[in-house]
């Protein structure tokens, strides 16, 4: 079993899973939106987390009507709300350990989560 994170699925096999054309996904490289990994032989291979991301990306300009500037600023607050919502987890634990508290309430999911990708 491959990792998250790990690129193996071939630029044609993305475009059929998600029903788009293999240039929408080099259009969204070209605008930094996404960044394949490369065999030796310079093929885009992309990891289970970069799906998801294009889902987003997808979802974005798709449904919500947001154009390509608009979903690199969306992925990049996205990027910075996740390294503050560890950060502040990392805090809450720290804190709890200097108060003596063993538990304490961690939640992964975000609110901007739960808007982006309400169900209709």
């Amino acid at each position: 079993m491959y990792s998250y994170d790990e690129p193996v699925y071939l630029i044609s096999v993305v475009a059929k899973i998600l029903e788009i054309h293999p240039q929408t996904l080099r259009q969204y490289e070209k605008e930094g939106l996404i960044q394949p990994g490369r065999t030796d032989g310079k093929m885009r291979l992309y990891s289970q987390r970069d799906i998801d991301k294009i889902k987003t990306i997808l979802k974005l300009t798709r449904d919500m009507g947001v154009n390509l500037a608009g979903v690199d600023i969306i992925l990049r607050l996205k990027e910075r709300l996740d390294e503050l919502d560890k950060m502040t987890g990392d805090l809450r634990e720290d804190l709890a350990k200097h108060q003596g508290k063993s538990n304490v309430l961690q939640t992964n999911e975000s609110s901007y989560e739960i808007i982006l990708f309400q169900k209709k």
